[in-house]
């Protein structure tokens, strides 16, 4: 019976590397998902306000980091800044950055759509029963505004998770760069690796996004009812 190239996950550790790997992908993903609700819910915030100096700053920087692919930006920050200005700066730290200017800017968006969504007769009635613009906030609008936030920002959370995945390009030894050092090492004597390493990666990426996405379905389901 031919020897299956499993057998590439239990030689020596190559499985907790994997794990390791992983480790770092989530713990760069979840730092900048942390600092991106904080700094996209002021630039929500921000968003809303009926300036056109503040709109178009807030559009512009918006609509740069949508078309701007994420590796573009990971290139920029990580060998641009280091070049251009002789900022010495990690792969982890500049993913961290890079993350967290997109989800920044995705965030902010969906704070934006979350306040404007509230109908203008909640801020009305609000103020016929003698409620203060801070009591209006703080008692209607805040609370309806994190029911539609909070299932659209763990959604955020998946795709922050699984799109870290580029930052192999800049050398950063997270999962997928273990898993290219793995399949490197067991070239000769385990021809298959890729298949196994590459699936089991599949399956850690699955485990770890699969509850966040079931959790933001139960909220939505929910919070309509």
């Amino acid at each position: 019976m031919q020897d299956l190239g499993i057998r590439v996950l239990f030689m020596g550790n190559n499985f907790i590397r994997l794990l390791g790997g992983l480790w770092i992908t989530l713990k760069i993903s979840l730092l900048a998902v942390a600092l991106s609700v904080v700094l996209g819910t002021l630039l929500g915030v921000v968003m809303t306000i009926k300036h056109p100096v503040i709109k178009a700053i807030t559009k512009f920087y918006l609509e740069f980091i949508r078309i701007m692919p994420q590796l573009v930006l990971l290139f920029l920050v990580y060998f641009g800044l280091t070049k251009s200005f002789g900022i010495n700066l990690s792969g982890q730290v500049s993913a961290v950055i890079v993350f967290t200017l997109w989800g920044t800017a995705e965030m902010g968006d969906l704070v934006r759509g979350a306040l404007i969504s509230i109908p203008a007769h909640q801020y009305e009635s609000g103020a016929a029963l003698g409620l203060t613009k801070g009591q209006i906030f703080l008692y209607i609008v805040i609370p309806q505004t994190l029911r539609r936030l909070i299932p659209l920002a763990i959604n955020l959370t998946t795709r922050m998770i699984k799109t870290t995945s580029l930052i192999v390009m800049i050398g950063v030894v997270e999962v997928l760069k273990v898993a290219q050092q793995i399949i490197e090492a067991n070239r000769y004597t385990v021809p298959d690796a890729a298949l196994w390493i590459y699936g089991t990666i599949f399956f850690l990426y699955f485990l770890a996004c699969w509850p966040i996405s079931l959790l933001a379905s139960w909220l939505e389901k929910r919070w309509k009812n």
